[in-house]
């Protein structure tokens, strides 16, 4: 059984070996190899994980059953929306989705935000299984980008928002 915690420091590698195994299982196919090892290293290293960890108004969570993690969130408040905040990762290790942890993880960081209205998240279009996730919690296509991930990538992502009521 797994719990939903805050990610600490000692969490790091283990996070960052969960997104690059995830990351390779889901964009390889769509992506090539070549990018999407570029995007690991420039996103999911120990210190860009440790900044996202210690950014103010943000939560850093984990899947955790004391042996492993499967899998983790992340997501901040906007910097120029106050009423939005941003899921930027949530993301289960491949041995372990569909079995309701990304639901657990979306559950509690939902609720770590009392002041947002709204939270925003892009997907890849070539992600199907995220963005059939992304609409059974309730968020919704409000546009598209041609142009995410690293700086020329060309990568096309849907721009997805829940409203957020408490």
């Amino acid at each position: 059984m797994f719990f939903i915690r805050s990610a600490g420091e000692a969490d790091l590698k283990k996070v960052q070996t969960l997104l690059a195994e995830t990351w390779r299982d889901t964009y390889t196919p769509f992506h090539g190899d070549h990018k999407i090892e570029a995007m690991i290293a420039a996103w999911h290293s120990v210190a860009a994980l440790k900044e996202r960890l210690n950014r103010p108004n943000s939560e850093f969570l984990v899947a955790d059953d004391g042996k492993q993690l499967a899998g983790m969130a992340y997501a901040a408040m906007s910097r120029n929306n106050p009423k939005r905040v941003n899921l930027h990762q949530l993301y289960v290790h491949p041995l372990w989705q569909s079995q309701g942890i990304g639901t657990e993880l979306f559950a509690e960081v939902e609720t770590c935000f009392p002041d947002a209205e709204r939270m925003q998240v892009e997907v890849t279009v070539e992600n199907d299984r995220a963005i059939s996730l992304y609409r059974k919690l309730g968020f919704v296509e409000i546009g598209r980008s041609e142009n995410v991930g690293l700086p020329g990538a060309g990568m096309a992502a849907l721009i997805m928002e829940k409203k957020l009521a408490f």
